[in-house]
């Protein structure tokens, strides 16, 4: 057996952008505070340089110089808040998402989450879906000291489920959350709902797909087993 058809014997997942399609409002939303602080930035400028990492990475990068804690984190608060106002409204998973928690449950694959979203973030999509007795492992941003493009967070996630990192499956949006879980030595699948596939794979993503659905045949029989 090859490293290319070793069975998986556990899943790690990205939140935002991933778990639940909700990138858009968290673009509009910065894009609205580079816009007050004078700052130009496009969505797309956010989802390419920022998505995946910490806000105290992401802000003094921004602003193009050191923040003191207090305005870090008036800024990250005010940020963060408009995002829940904009996206409250419309918390879901992603297509395919529950279906595919409920299989691995049934299979006995532990499953985790490795987010850089602070906690009032994951407690509005991880709370407010119910999904915390789902995962095993759920590991936030100030757990880990080096964001997304690092393979910290994953690492950690795979730490906190016993597993080898080549045996986790791990599943992100963001080229720089594809780039960190296969810096931990993780098979990746992109998730297009923010990113083209084609970036996806450069960045290192096995497989891309649009949402939960449908696996390819050989990522059905790695992660599920043969005939399934």
């Amino acid at each position: 057996m090859t490293p290319s058809d070793a069975p998986l014997r556990a899943a790690v997942f990205d939140m935002d952008g991933t778990l639940v399609d909700n990138m858009v409002f968290h673009n509009q939303a910065w894009v609205a505070l580079a816009r007050k602080l004078g700052l130009s930035l496009t969505a797309e400028d956010f989802q390419t340089r920022f998505a995946g990492r910490k806000n105290e990475e992401i802000l003094p990068e921004l602003l193009g110089r050191a923040l003191d804690p207090e305005e870090l984190q008036r800024l990250a608060d005010e940020k963060e808040g408009h995002y829940r106002t904009l996206y409250r409204p419309h918390l879901k998973l992603h297509r395919g998402a529950e279906a595919l928690l409920s299989r691995l449950r049934a299979a006995g694959i532990p499953v985790a989450i490795a987010t850089a979203a602070p906690e009032g973030n994951r407690a509005l999509v991880i709370d407010g879906l119910g999904l915390r007795p789902v995962f095993q492992r759920i590991v936030g941003a100030e757990e880990v000291s080096r964001g997304k493009p690092f393979p910290d967070i994953f690492l950690a996630a795979a730490r906190g489920l016993g597993v080898d990192p080549s045996e986790c499956l791990a599943f992100e949006d963001a080229i720089l959350g594809v780039m960190s879980a296969r810096d931990a030595g993780m098979p990746v699948v992109g998730i297009t709902t923010t990113t083209t596939a084609v970036q996806l794979r450069q960045a290192g993503a096995l497989w891309t797909l649009p949402d939960f659905t449908t696996f390819p045949p050989e990522l059905e029989a790695r992660l599920f087993g043969a005939g399934v």
